[in-house]
This record gives C-alpha cells, sequence and structure tokens, in this order.
C-alpha cells in the first residue's frame, strides 16, 4: 500500500472526550489525503486503574475493586458522552458496556481465587485499549470518517511470554495484510488497540513497556507504511529534561541509535524494541505533540544527513541501584564470577545501564533499575551462596543514593577530548564521578554520581556542550 500514515496516540492525547476530539481531527486532516491507521493507547490513567482493581481483587478487597469498577465505568461513560448523542451513544455506551463487563468478570475471578494468573490479567488489562478503540472510531465518524475498531488480538502474533510478549513478524504480517490492507484499500481508518496480541493459540497477551508504541511501529512495518507519527504531550525528544535545564532544546532530527540510547538511559523517548521493527525498512518517525500540533517535533531517521561532532542530549535517571561484587580471595577467578554474575542477570532479564570494572581486584559494579533489584540480588546470593558463607567473596553491596547521567550523540565518535571536557564540567561542580563506563561504538559516555548531584551535573555538562543551541 502507497503512501500509508500510521498514527499513534498516548494516554494524555486520549484523556478525555475534549483531547479525543482533537486527536481525531488530526486523523481525518490526514485521511483527506492518504490512507491512515490509527493506533490507540488506553485513556490515561486507566490502565493503572484496571491494574489496581485486580490488585484490589487479589487482595480480596471487594468493596475497594467495586470503587474502581465505578471509576473505569464512569470515565468511560462521560467520554461517550461528550463524543456522541441520541442513537449513537446508545450504540457505543453498549460496546463499551460490554467490555467494562468482560474486564469485570476477569477481575471477579481474580476476587474468588485470590490471585492473579498472567494469563488472566494480560487478557484483563487491553480492556484499556479496546475501550479506546470504539471511542477514537465514534470521534472519526463524528467528523465524516469511517472509522472502524480492531482488536489487535486479532492481528498482532506473539509467543506466549504472558506481560511481556514478543512479535511474530511474519505471522502478523500474513494477518495484516487479510484483514487490514482490504480496510485501508476501501478508504476506511482503522482504529487498533495498542499493547495487545495474541499467541499462535489465540491465548491474549501483551507486549510490556512501551508496548503501545511497540505496536504502532509493528504495524508500521508489516503494512509498509511511509511514515510513524507517535503524538504524546511533549514537543519532540529534548536535549535534556526541561525540569532540570531551562535552555534545552527540542531536537529536529536524531537517528534511530540515538533514540534508543536516550530511552535506555531514562529519557521518556521510544523504548529501544519500538525502533526493532523499522529498522530494516527504514521507517522515518515523527515524535509530536497533540496538544500543539502546529509545532514540527522531532524526525527519527536511520542515518544522520551530518552527524556533527558533539553530543545531541543528555539524560538522566535516579531510581537506580549500584551492585558491586568483589571477591575476597584469589582463589576466585574474576573474568568466571562475572560470567557467572551476568548470568544470573539474564536469568532475571535485567536490563544493565552501565558496568565497570577493575583489573587488579577483579571487583565490578553495574547499574540496574531498582525495580529489578529484588530479583537480581536474590539470583546472586542464590548464585554466590557457598562464596559469601565461606568468606571468598565480600557481601554483595548495593548502593541506592546513586543517580545515571547519559551523554548521547554520534557525533561523539572519534572527538578529541570531548570525554575529558565532559568531565571537567562536572568537577567544576564538586561532583565526585563514582563510575564512568563507555560502549565500544562511542556513542553514549554513562556517569554515576551521588544522587543529589545529578541536577547540577546535567546542567554543567548541557553548558558545556552547548546542547540548547
Amino acid at each position: 500500500m502507497k503512501n500509508l500514515l500510521v498514527m499513534k496516540f498516548g494516554g494524555t492525547s486520549m484523556g478525555s472526550a475534549e483531547r479525543i476530539e482533537a486527536a481525531a481531527r488530526l486523523v481525518a486532516d490526514q485521511a483527506r489525503h492518504r490512507p491512515v491507521a490509527v493506533i490507540v493507547s488506553a485513556m490515561s490513567k486507566v490502565t493503572d486503574l484496571l491494574l489496581d482493581s485486580m490488585k484490589h481483587a487479589e487482595g480480596g478487597d471487594e468493596q475497594g475493586l467495586n470503587e474502581r469498577l465505578a471509576k473505569l465505568a464512569e470515565k468511560h461513560s462521560e467520554a461517550c458522552a461528550g463524543l456522541t448523542e441520541g442513537e449513537e451513544r446508545k450504540q457505543l455506551w453498549s460496546r463499551l458496556s460490554s467490555i467494562l463487563e468482560e474486564f469485570e468478570r476477569i477481575a471477579r475471578g481474580i476476587l474468588m481465587l485470590g490471585e492473579r494468573p498472567p494469563r488472566s490479567v494480560d487478557e484483563a488489562v487491553a480492556a484499556g485499549e479496546r475501550l479506546s478503540t470504539f471511542l477514537m472510531a465514534a470521534a472519526l465518524r463524528k467528523l465524516g470518517v469511517d472509522g472502524v475498531a480492531v482488536n489487535s488480538r486479532d492481528v498482532v502474533v506473539t509467543d506466549s511470554v504472558f506481560g511481556n510478549a514478543s512479535p511474530m513478524i511474519e505471522q502478523t504480517r500474513e494477518k495484516a495484510q487479510a484483514l487490514l490492507a482490504p480496510l485501508l484499500s476501501s478508504g476506511r481508518v482503522t482504529v487498533l488497540t495498542g499493547f495487545n496480541g495474541a499467541s499462535l493459540n489465540g491465548r491474549p497477551t501483551t507486549l510490556g513497556r512501551g508496548g503501545s508504541d511497540f505496536s504502532a511501529s509493528i504495524y508500521a512495518s508489516v503494512l509498509d507504511a511511509q511514515e510513524l507519527w507517535i503524538w504524546t504531550d511533549v514537543d519532540g525528544i529534548m536535549s535534556a529534561d526541561p525540569r532540570l535545564v531551562k535552555d534545552a532544546s527540542v531536537l529536529h532530527e536524531i537517528t534511530y541509535a540515538e533514540a534508543a540510547e536516550l530511552a535506555y538511559n531514562g529519557a521518556k523517548v521510544l523504548h529501544p524494541r519500538t525502533l526493532a521493527p523499522l529498522v530494516e525498512k527504514g521507517i522515518p518517525v515523527w515524535s509530536k505533540n497533540s496538544f500543539a500540533p502546529e509545532k514540527p517535533g522531532t524526525r527519527i531517521v536511520p542515518k544522520a544527513a551530518a552527524p556533527g561532532t558533539k553530543p545531541r542530549a543528555v539524560t538522566s535517571m535516579t531510581n537506580v541501584a549500584l551492585v558491586s561484587i568483589e571477591p575476597a580471595s584469589a582463589v576466585l577467578n574474576g573474568t568466571k564470577v562475572m560470567a557467572r554474575a551476568l548470568e544470573g542477570l539474564a536469568a532475571t532479564n535485567a536490563e544493565i545501564l552501565a558496568l565497570s570494572s577493575s583489573s587488579y581486584q577483579q571487583s565490578f559494579s553495574f547499574l540496574i533499575r531498582q525495580t529489578e533489584l529484588p530479583a537480581v540480588t536474590e539470583r546472586l546470593e542464590e548464585a554466590f551462596s557457598l562464596e559469601l558463607t565461606h568468606g571468598y567473596m565480600h557481601p554483595i553491596d548495593v548502593d541506592l543514593d546513586v543517580g545515571l547521567l547519559a551523554v548521547v550523540g554520534e557525533g561523539m565518535k572519534g572527538a578529541a577530548g570531548l570525554a575529558g571536557r565532559i568531565f571537567t564540567a562536572v568537577s567544576r561542580e564538586k561532583v565526585n564521578i563514582i563510575s564512568i563506563a563507555q560502549g565500544s561504538s562511542e556513542l553514549t559516555i554513562a556517569i554515576v554520581v551521588r544522587k543529589n548531584d545529578v541536577e547540577k551535573a546535567v546542567r554543567a555538562i548541557h553548558a558545556e556542550c552547548a546542547l540548547g543551541s
């Protein structure tokens, strides 16, 4: 299909009847000129409300469950009333009520069982996106655009890893071409659920963190889209967090690799795996603000026309933990200790944000997200129980009073003196650098500092590298 545009709207862009109408107008403007496929997230805070409902159900709190079910119904009833009237409203509310009843049935099953089976959670939590598709389709029809709601469970084929499924691209392509291509060719706008799919045997699954963006890139790939536009509530990808740096600016264009590194290191941009389906075909992505659609946003491309000679952005994270492992005896081979530790990390699916080691003491440390810490420490203590018991290894040290800074840019490769300028700028602010890591690609310089030093270190690097200009 030629000239297909895929547009994805996040939760804030779907947060109310007013915001859904605004999003629908953006879709309608493009649908007049070319085929458009739309992927939607659940309304703002609805996914959290769904998960919270199941949590109360698992804990046996029926009153808490009932209160949250009422909030879900009220939020969607208000959106329905704001978008439709008369017979159209009755039909829309009937569809929404059916989905809400399905969710309630699963939640009450959890209440009876006293536990949340992963398969049931995946089926239930996708209700938010399913509700959004019908609201968006109704808003499009109000504008004279023929929008049709489609559940991605009928299109996106995944493995059976509930909560964090991976797509099977070729099988998904077959289904998308069979189901969606005819609809798009006939001039209809397909409104698809983000975040969810189904396994080969039809069991509902979800795609994990960043799942709705991931869904959008999957559809862009299997439908051979010309472009992907991702609508959020910010102007684009920034040179730094504007809450920390007053002169942070929107980056007009960055590469896939730069976007992936920024996301990996804490920036609220596309999750790295979101970009994976786009790479082979080189499909460009725009990050745009649905609250200010007149602003150009940031274009994400396979390769920069002119990489430059300086970083593009600096980002930071504070919800991290620095885990250090040090042998206490020369009996232990440091390389083997590191290998066993990394094997344990792999078993927990933890992401290593930074890694550094000492050649003489054979000690090493790695940075992970605090949310992953309980599983990681449990696995490491189990893997090294013998060494820890007999004193061959020092107790595993965990430092929570740290933060990560990552300086990112393809232009840094081979830029003489750049690392020295960055470290000097940080030291001028009396900030002690605890750990440094740089990958072989020279795309990112990662620095670990004390948590209360993160903000001034970010500002110092941003100013030294003139990132706001």
